[in-house]
């Protein structure tokens, strides 16, 4: 497994990935409507290329030379936010979500922070265990209007470094 920094013609390889997590993992959680409009809103090309810009960096998780996962996180005052973890259902089990955390945890450290910060769905039951399992503590609970009706319904969790 590695985990490099993507180029701008990485993001229709991790567009692709995303649809196939998305459509698998977060339809029976969120439905089809809304997942086809998150992927637009904030998975496509267009949209990871608007979130660089603004300061987010890319990662790909790979195992071998397939792409299997990709995370994407922005500094902020004492922490970075981790907008984005996620492993195909095919490669999870294997320790891929923790170590991307762990690549997180690096990468906190070197820029002299002191925390990691994410928001995960209130429903996403098996994710949240993990993170709790990883030391992340809920801090609070978030409901987000995210446009066209649809809203974020989340805890945050952050992980003190």
């Amino acid at each position: 497994m590695n985990i490099q920094k993507t180029k701008a013609e990485d993001f229709s390889r991790i567009e692709t990935l995303a649809r196939e997590i998305w459509e698998e993992h977060y339809t029976p959680i969120i439905g089809t409507k809304q997942v086809a409009y998150m992927l637009e809103k904030f998975q496509s090309v267009a949209a990871m290329q608007k979130q660089t810009k603004e300061g987010y960096a890319y990662f790909m998780i790979n195992e071998g030379e397939e792409l299997v996962g990709y995370l994407a996180f922005k500094e902020e005052q004492h922490g970075l936010f981790l907008s984005k973890v996620y492993v195909h259902s095919k490669a999870r089990g294997k320790g891929l979500g923790k170590a991307a955390i762990e690549f997180v945890n690096t990468e906190v450290q070197k820029r002299g922070l002191k925390q990691i910060r994410l928001t995960v769905n209130k429903y996403n039951h098996n994710t949240i265990a993990a993170y709790l399992k990883m030391g992340f503590a809920k801090t609070r609970e978030l409901v987000i209007d995210i446009g066209e009706g649809y809203v974020m319904d989340d805890y945050e969790m952050s992980l003190a470094v």
